[in-house]
């Protein structure tokens, strides 16, 4: 057992294995920090509330009354295409 703890008159190498352990443990607690509570403690796979989706666009509308069951599966993909015509979405080489 001594021979683990001093190595000619000395720590031995093991000793180098602390800074590397404690350099993992501060880069792991620098970056839970960051994710959670420096960006307001949200979870880190929710996006900012500045860039979530208000929900007013005619399409989020479209898709709310396709959910409720107010409109059929027919006439939710047929008003789909006439929106992604007038507003673009379909531009840009997507079919």
């Amino acid at each position: 057992m001594q021979t683990l703890a001093h190595w000619d008159g000395g720590p031995g190498p093991w000793i180098l294995l602390f800074p590397v352990i404690w350099a993992a443990v501060v880069v792991t607690a620098v970056t839970l920090l960051r994710r959670t509570v420096w960006r307001g403690r949200r979870a880190p796979w929710r996006p900012p509330e500045d860039r979530t989706p208000s929900g007013d666009s005619p399409i989020a509308m479209l898709g709310r009354r396709f959910a409720s069951g107010e409109i059929d599966e027919d006439e939710y993909w047929r008003r789909l295409s006439v929106l992604d015509e007038q507003f673009g979405r379909t531009k840009g080489g997507a079919a």
